[in-house]
């Protein structure tokens, strides 16, 4: 019996390892594989952003009602999605009951619990009654002309797999905004911040990093959370000086200011970092991963197996993950714009970095705003944080 007993724990922790390291490949696959673009343009929603489809109950009068939820309750701007439609949403104006007369002059609803939106703007598609939406924080699409009428260079940026495909828009100053997207994202999320550097007259180049679409295919397929992507950053500094820039202010979302940390510790070229522009620092690699494995409904018990297939699919051990950042040796003026509500990147490394180096680093805490969603969550505040951040820099 005890034999019996033994074996068949045997076979349940076997087929649990077997079973971790199934799933663990999967979440690799599913949130570190790079983004690809689907026929219509559009994308798999960025990290943190995987559980947030809505269904729309009616729209008019630049107003939307849809399924009342946490997420389409999140204060700020952000864009509502479906294959072949694309539409921006802003404030909230009122949780109501479709039907019930709540909620303005909207179409009569179905009875459902509702919240009411400003609707800013119908991009592309129609915005059908009973269709599901996703929400989503990249609110602009296609390329800086397209989506906010900036002109802009489509360049090739040689670097260390092949040629970089990157957006640069033209500006008066010799100090380069050099943009790094992050996780699940692209280069389209650095458009909401073009409108302000293009006020302060300052060149943007928004990069596209190995595995995105039109870059080479990184070794493995799979996305190293910054700690090999930062070395295409080096290349984008290195086309902007051979363009005529002076000094660079490295801004990066997510794995992107991940990028941007490495750059500025590792960069033979980081003397001419003038600052770095964090948001959302991804800082501790298997905090990252375990809540994407979370967010993809891991079992608990499944979580250490997972963790380890995926951090090894990555190339990441992880008994020997050496920090992100080395407060020590940071010797740039850094901002940070994150906020407690992120369930991706850990917002107490963020408090920990602040607080290390306060002579050095500014932290402009966003609230209720999910992994990436700074800007979303409050425009004016985040570039009124960028204003005071830049000024002294440029």
């Amino acid at each position: 019996m005890r034999l019996r007993t033994a074996a068949t724990a045997a076979t349940s922790v076997l087929g649990a390892a077997t079973a971790g390291l199934a799933a663990g490949r999967y979440i690799a696959d599913a949130v570190l594989r790079p983004v690809r673009l689907r026929p219509d343009g559009g994308s798999a929603p960025p990290a943190g952003f995987e559980n947030t489809r809505l269904t729309v109950h009616s729209h008019g009068s630049g107003k939307i009602a849809v399924t009342r939820s946490l997420v389409a309750r999140l204060p700020g701007t952000y864009a509502l999605t479906a294959r072949g439609t694309h539409a921006v949403v802003g404030r909230v104006l009122d949780a109501a009951r479709a039907g019930t007369g709540e909620g303005g002059d909207l179409p009569v609803g179905d009875g459902h619990a509702v919240v009411v939106r400003e609707l800013e703007r119908v991009v592309r598609g129609r915005l059908e009654p009973g269709s599901t939406v996703r929400l989503t924080p990249q609110i602009h699409t296609g390329d800086p002309e397209e989506a906010l009428g900036i002109p802009f260079e489509d360049v090739r940026i040689p670097g260390e797999l092949g040629a970089l495909p990157g957006w640069l828009a033209p500006g008066a100053r010799n100090t380069w905004i050099i943009a790094a997207h992050g996780l699940r994202a692209t280069r389209e999320q650095a458009l909401v911040v073009f409108p302000f550097y293009r006020r302060h007259h300052l060149p943007v180049l928004a990069l596209a990093h190995r595995g995105d679409p039109g870059a080479p295919r990184p070794a493995g397929g799979i996305n190293r959370l910054g700690d090999v992507e930062w070395r295409d950053l080096e290349a984008a500094i290195r086309y902007a000086m051979g363009r005529g820039a002076h000094r660079v202010i490295l801004h990066g979302w997510s794995t992107g200011a991940a990028m941007a940390l490495h750059a500025a510790a590792e960069s033979e070229l980081r003397e001419h970092i003038a600052g770095l522009v964090l948001d959302s620092p991804v800082l501790d690699r298997k905090h990252t991963v375990r809540a994407l494995a979370e967010a993809r409904g891991t079992p608990q018990y499944l979580l250490p197996l997972v963790l380890r297939a995926a951090l090894g699919r990555a190339g990441l051990s992880p008994g020997e993950l050496s920090p992100v950042v080395d407060p020590a040796r940071l010797d740039v003026p850094t901002l940070l714009l994150h906020g407690p509500a992120d369930t991706i990147a850990s917002w107490d490394d963020s408090r920990a970095l602040a607080g290390a180096r306060p002579e050095l680093v500014s932290l402009h805490t966003v609230a209720e705003a999910p992994h990436a969603a700074m800007w979303n969550a409050d425009p004016h505040g985040y570039e009124e944080a960028l204003r005071r951040f830049i000024t002294p820099l440029v």
